[in-house]
């Protein structure tokens, strides 16, 4: 069944009223009628029931019942990103969303290519736009939020420190996987660091270890800055339960 996100303040009584994107998605795509029923999510974790009441001043829903949707994760993932070449950012939203993170902060690092500049804000929004698209598809209990800037390496280090652990995947790690992270680890937010092509440079490895950033080894191959994101989220979440 088709899910729109709403905002809590749109949810008036036993009454929801979608406009915008989700409106015209709702008419022009999916060429609903009145009497048809939708799931409508409040971007805090409850799934409401609704039948479309009009059509002809926005998408007016009434709410049959609610229930929490228990489709997140007990543990609160945050991927930062170095900020990869062309359209990969997109993808690695997307598959990342759909496994369950909670928020993906974009890096600039000391290798990547990728320089925003001008263009950051109109990325930030539309890659938003990415996330709550993958949500809707997913059946997410919340839209996952894109940082509101791109951040520094340094600045992304002092941020991750402050949640109960993170780790770095780096190929020169040949000990401690995430399994082994999991052992060790107690709390519900984790951050997962992910460079880009050219990967982290000896000094970024270096102040993310004194900041308590633990690498990790993803195995014996080097995988591409597209995969090594959504991959380390997969297990993490797999090896959290």
């Amino acid at each position: 069944m088709p899910k729109f996100f709403v905002t809590p303040q749109d949810i008036v009584g036993k009454k929801i009223t979608l406009t915008g994107e989700n409106e015209k998605h709702i008419k022009t795509v999916l060429r609903a009628r009145e009497g048809e029923e939708i799931t409508v999510c409040d971007g805090e974790g409850t799934d409401y029931q609704c039948r479309i009441l009009s059509l002809e001043r926005g998408v007016v829903t009434e709410v049959l019942s609610s229930a929490p949707c228990d489709v997140e994760p007990e543990t609160k993932i945050t991927l930062y990103q170095g900020l990869p070449k062309a359209d990969k950012m997109e993808w690695i939203i997307q598959k990342c969303v759909e496994l369950g993170i909670e928020k993906i902060v974009p890096v600039s690092t000391e290798r990547a290519i990728v320089k925003l500049d001008k263009k950051e804000s109109k990325k930030l929004e539309r890659w938003q736009k990415i996330a709550e698209a993958a949500a809707k598809q997913s059946g997410r209990g919340i839209i996952p939020q894109m940082g509101e800037s791109v951040l520094t390496f340094k600045e992304a280090v002092a941020e991750a420190a402050k949640l109960d652990g993170a780790l770095i995947p780096y190929e020169k790690e040949e000990e401690r996987g995430i399994r082994q992270f999991v052992q060790g680890f107690s709390g519900k937010t984790v951050g997962v660091f992910i460079g880009p092509e050219g990967g982290f440079a000896p000094e970024e490895i270096q102040l993310a270890q004194e900041a308590g950033i633990l690498p990790v080894t993803l195995g014996k191959r080097i995988l591409r800055t597209e995969t090594a994101g959504m991959t380390t989220v997969a297990l993490l979440l797999y090896e959290l339960g």
